[in-house]
């Protein structure tokens, strides 16, 4: 094969992802150690090219007489700062759309496919600003019950790192 050639199937040849971060943006700072070891468990098996980060942003202080949506505008305001420029922002809330395993794993196939990092978004106590869930590009629920947000956390990350071991035909998921 000359060249030419070599290049021409080159051209044709699928394009293979690149690497991509996911950020879980959440409010709430000093979990319990049981929440960060299972995240950070998680967060290490991902595989290179979706690496997991953990971002936390500091709750509004509960005093002060602030309305709730003083209140979320504040960590709003927090949560923008911390997202870097360019990410599919993924609002985490009870009445977004709710996924399979196998359906977010092809979801976040196809979000490879765009090139850019996915920041998932977790509220606080009075859960996500209106105007953050408004700037996001899709919104998930990860169940259809109320959860502690850092069970949501860990559950978020055990269901990333499931779906990434069917992206890459790791035995871990088995349904």
């Amino acid at each position: 094969m000359g060249p030419a050639q070599a290049a021409q199937a080159e051209s044709e040849a699928p394009a293979v992802p690149g690497p991509m971060k996911l950020l879980v943006v959440a409010v709430g700072a000093r979990m319990p150690g049981w929440i960060d070891q299972a995240f950070d468990e998680y967060a290490k098996r991902m595989p290179r090219n979706l690496k997991t980060e953990l971002i936390e942003i500091r709750p509004e202080p509960r005093s002060g007489g602030k309305s709730t949506e003083q209140l979320m505008a504040a960590e709003a305001a927090r949560i923008e700062r911390a997202l870097p420029r360019g990410a599919f922002r993924v609002a985490l809330d009870e009445r977004g759309r709710e996924l399979t395993t196998a359906e977010l794993a092809r979801w976040l196939d196809a979000r490879r496919q765009d090139g850019r990092d996915v920041a998932f978004l977790i509220g606080g106590a009075d859960g996500l600003d209106q105007g953050t869930k408004r700037s996001a590009e899709a919104t998930l629920r990860l169940s259809a019950l109320t959860l502690p947000h850092g069970l949501a956390r860990v559950l978020l990350a055990e269901q990333l790192y499931r779906a990434a071991s069917i992206l890459e035909n790791h035995p871990y998921h088995r349904g």
